[in-house]
């Protein structure tokens, strides 16, 4: 009998449809019951011996919400819920379909692992685990309608205490890369002991999610430069590294991020769903993405009602050629402003300007906003590599680049300033959306900052770059101190001396920072309806003979 290995996780949930990944012990047919008498079934597919299935859901009611089981094979007895679980029955909820439906996004990044039940966590309490705690124990408005986790779910290159002992008995740890993961199996052993946690594999179930990787997926600094990215090549254990990191990736993460629609037309999925052994199409598919940033689209949208979701890949698609460089490749780029602008009157939208939604929501792993000090020193940078200050210059420019993580936004100052002239294209004119908020994390902590535009000149739509980070993981007091200074008088004028000593052009809007920032392990939560928009963090707090909560920080009113 087929047994349920991990999963599942509710992945895409639309007004009639839904989808549900899960991963098998065995090759079967995996099938959806739910209350209601929606259901669904799709046979798994192999890769490196592991079998995986991604189940459409048909038949589901809008604005209605019904729990469901997972059958393997023709086993009658359901492989989830599992038994004597202590957690509700898992739940597909789908929107209605009225105007004024509240959206609740709730996101956040860079998750360790969090250790076993009842061994002490040297990085504080779990913001999953506390939300599944929450939402378990709480009312129907603690639930978000989709979570959105925006970089690092795995930690390929820092791996836990329990994993390196599993590596050891595995393999000799002093050969390269030592106790970060080297191929398909160890990856597929981080994703067990990420989301096999209790609370979190029950958040997952029944919260629908959208995911997009970062560096620590793959490892740090991630193609951070052209000269990086050759040392790595040169090695003789990158290539099985990388090739593993983006086909774990695409079956654990990216394929559950697709629309149904979508999935229909994707070639390799079909492939996969019909060969024996999947394992050498998929890795075909890694090689090409590695290769060319522009073989392969990680980016994708999603439409909630009137609320549009851009997650956008700031990885992969980088071009990396110092005299060029892009945080996204030029065919990455006009996808982006296509889907920014369909349904504005721009490229590819209505002749009458009409809007297609109130919000718009571009998910990026990086900020794009950055304290000023930060984003000063990551330009000067930019300009110190590309040689401004001759060869000398460009060799301390590399090395202070990886050593201080220079790579966000700022860091490719011509992307920076082609995001921002389409932030403000997409939030101006008749039907402009109410706001545009670019949704970020990867820096270990949170902070709310807003751009003016010069002489009143922005957009109508009201612009916020929302940083929320990290889920489950730890900061340097250092660095605490390095990210308050940032935002400082004094920091802003040691920026402006970087900007003059690298010769580059100073950012054409201004921002400011208005809320935080706040250190812990935390969430943040958009309430969306109509043309209003709220913003609530929580922090994952340890209670003294309570145990653990999500405890609300901040809450704003946005629009």
């Amino acid at each position: 009998m087929a047994r349920l290995r991990l999963g599942p996780l509710l992945r895409y949930v639309d007004g009639s449809t839904a989808t549900v990944w899960v991963e098998t012990d065995r090759p079967c047919t995996a099938e959806v019951r739910c209350e209601d008498g929606a259901k669904g079934t799709a046979n798994t597919f192999q890769i490196a011996g592991h079998h995986y299935a991604l189940i459409p859901v048909t038949g589901l009611r809008p604005g209605a919400e019904t729990a469901y089981e997972v059958r393997l094979g023709d086993s009658d007895a359901p492989v989830w819920p599992l038994p004597n679980s202590p957690f509700p029955p898992s739940t597909i909820r789908t929107p209605g379909e009225g105007d004024d439906e509240a959206l609740r996004v709730t996101f956040g990044s860079c998750r360790w692992a969090a250790p076993p039940s009842g061994e002490h966590d040297p990085v504080g309490p779990d913001a999953l685990d506390t939300l599944a705690a929450r939402i378990a124990n709480g009312t129907d408005a603690d639930r978000p309608d989709v979570l959105l986790l925006l970089g690092d779910q795995v930690y390929a290159d820092n791996t836990s205490e329990a994993t390196r002992r599993w590596l050891a008995a595995r393999r000799n740890l002093n050969d390269p890369p030592g106790d970060q993961v080297a191929d398909y199996e160890e990856y597929t052993h981080l994703y067990y002991e990420s989301w096999l946690d209790p609370e979190v594999r029950w958040l997952l179930s029944t919260v629908p999610s959208c995911m997009i990787f970062d560096d620590h997926d793959v490892i740090d600094d991630w193609n951070t430069s052209a000269a990086w990215l050759a040392e790595m090549r040169a090695t003789p254990w990158w290539r099985e590294r990388v090739l593993s990191g983006l086909m774990s990736y695409w079956v654990y993460q990216h394929l559950g991020n697709l629309p149904p629609a979508e999935l229909e037309r994707d070639e390799l999925y079909a492939e996969l769903r019909t060969a024996p052994d999947g394992t050498d199409a998929l890795r075909a598919f890694a090689s090409a993405s590695d290769a060319d940033a522009a073989a392969t689209r990680w980016s994708y949208r999603r439409d909630f009602g009137r609320v549009r979701l851009l997650m956008v890949d700031t990885r992969a698609a980088r071009v990396l050629d110092e005299q060029n460089r892009a945080m996204i490749d030029p065919d990455e780029a006009r996808w982006l402003r296509e889907q920014v602008l369909d349904g504005t009157g721009g490229a590819g939208g209505s002749s009458d300007g009409t809007r297609g939604y109130d919000h718009l929501l571009i998910g990026t792993s990086l900020p794009w906003l950055l304290p000023h000090l930060i984003h000063d020193a990551e330009g000067w940078n930019a300009a110190l590599c590309r040689g401004e200050r001759g060869a000398r210059w460009a060799r301390f420019g590399e090395n202070l680049r990886r050593r201080s993580d220079l790579e966000h936004w700022a860091a490719f100052p011509s992307s920076f300033d082609a995001l921002t002239d389409l932030i403000a294209e997409a939030g101006t004119g008749p039907g402009a959306p109410a706001t545009v908020c670019v949704l970020s994390g990867d820096v270990h902590h949170a902070y709310i900052a807003e751009p003016t535009w010069p002489d009143g000149g922005g957009p109508d739509a009201r612009v916020l770059q929302l940083t929320c980070s990290p889920v489950h993981n730890s900061i340097p007091a250092s660095i605490k101190l390095g990210f308050h200074f940032g935002w400082s008088r004094v920091g802003r004028a040691l920026g402006r001396r970087f900007v003059r000593h690298g010769r580059i052009a100073r950012a054409a809007i201004k921002w400011r920072k208005t809320g935080g920032p706040w250190f812990g392990n935390q969430l943040m939560t958009l309430t969306l309806r109509g043309r209003s928009a709220e913003v609530r963090l929580d922090q994952a707090q340890a209670v003294k003979g309570a145990g653990v909560r999500l405890a609300t920080t901040q809450e704003s009113r946005l629009s």
